[in-house]
């Protein structure tokens, strides 16, 4: 396994010991393969990294937790990639720990081995339960800082929130629905991919309280815990179809859909409103092709820089500043896309 780094750097990208990655690279065997892909999976990252920053003045290491469709972790990966060059002269150096679904015990096993082993800061998107909230308490009493990124965890004892005003949000979707609905008949499909996430459940509840006061002759049909993913999310959108021939359009807080557009296509239904979040490639292709009406969105790359800000500032490696603001929330139509979403 071809690489420029030592064994040392690597074993500390991969949170694994020196030994066990010096048997990895040397092929000397007692090591599950799942190892040796972390092993591998940290030298892609570090070769990766390397081409962004110098390796020189102060490293912190934050580690990446996140539950999230891989869409959405990937655009969080080049986001913070792109962002490293603006740390300097710090270097940032990151482990990503990303899975799109799975038992919050994982999340919890995650959390505490990075307590136990230690990191300059985490970085996480994670549902709100208690398990995860103790966690995070956990955590940060070792020392380390942790910034809760597009949901957060208000019980818990993270250091800062970065994302947008999600009851804003809510409320920007139902203002944009009933202007293009108008007096048109039918009702309006809300759909989360998990009522655990907070910032699906405040974006849910200031789109209900917007269009309650405004319209609140519309029918609201909910569907949730599709995790966002389009095999669960096909079966509950065609479902909520089959039962509810009046739906007519959709507020997407949780994502999923190329599987809503299909389940409405495949039953001979037309949506004439679709609103959704987050400018990942599946919602550029969609709305390039006009199947999306809007996609409300927020700059990633800087929600990451001050995400990181906010852990260097832990470490006081920045002066401090004060509480961070909500992210501007963007309205993206086919028709103001930004350049590096045309690009895509």
């Amino acid at each position: 396994m071809g690489h420029p780094f030592p064994i040392r750097e690597i074993a500390r990208q991969a949170g694994l010991s020196e030994a066990t990655v010096d048997r990895v690279l040397n092929g000397r065997g007692g090591v599950r393969e799942s190892t040796a892909q972390e092993v591998r999976r940290a030298i892609a990252d570090l070769d990766r990294q390397r081409t962004q920053v110098r390796l020189v003045g102060r490293t912190f290491m934050v580690d990446i937790v996140m539950q999230a469709p891989e869409r959405f972790t990937t655009a969080i990966r080049a986001a913070l990639e792109a962002e490293l060059p603006s740390l300097h002269p710090a270097v940032l150096r990151s482990r990503f720990h990303f899975r799109e679904t799975g038992p919050v015990g994982e999340l919890v096993r995650i959390l505490d081995r990075i307590t136990r082993r230690g990191s300059q800061g985490v970085i996480l998107k994670a549902p709100d339960v208690p398990e995860v909230t103790a966690a995070v308490g956990r955590v940060e009493a070792a020392g380390i800082p942790v910034v809760t990124l597009v949901t957060d965890l208000p019980a818990s004892a993270r250091r800062a929130y970065v994302g947008i005003d999600d009851r804003a949000a809510g409320a920007t979707a139902a203002y944009l629905m009933g202007q293009w609905l108008g007096e048109r008949p039918g009702n309006i499909l809300t759909s989360l991919s998990s009522g655990f996430f907070r910032n699906e459940e405040e974006r849910e509840m200031g789109f209900r309280s917007a269009m309650r006061a405004r319209h609140p002759e519309r029918t609201l049909v909910e569907i949730a815990e599709g995790q966002g993913l389009d095999a669960t999310q096909y079966d509950l959108v065609r479902a909520a179809l089959e039962r509810d021939p009046d739906i007519r359009a959709v507020y997407s807080i949780g994502g999923g859909n190329i599987a809503t557009l299909k389940a409405f296509d495949d039953l001979g239904r037309d949506c004439a409103v679709f609103v959704a979040h987050d400018l990942d490639h599946d919602n550029t292709r969609l709305l390039r092709a006009h199947r999306l009406s809007a996609v409300l969105h927020h700059d990633l790359r800087q929600d990451v820089r001050e995400a990181c800000h906010t852990v260097m500032r832990a470490h006081g490696a920045l002066p401090p500043a004060g509480p961070s603001l909500p992210s501007a929330i963007q309205v993206v139509t086919p028709y103001n896309m930004p350049p590096q979403a045309t690009a895509v």
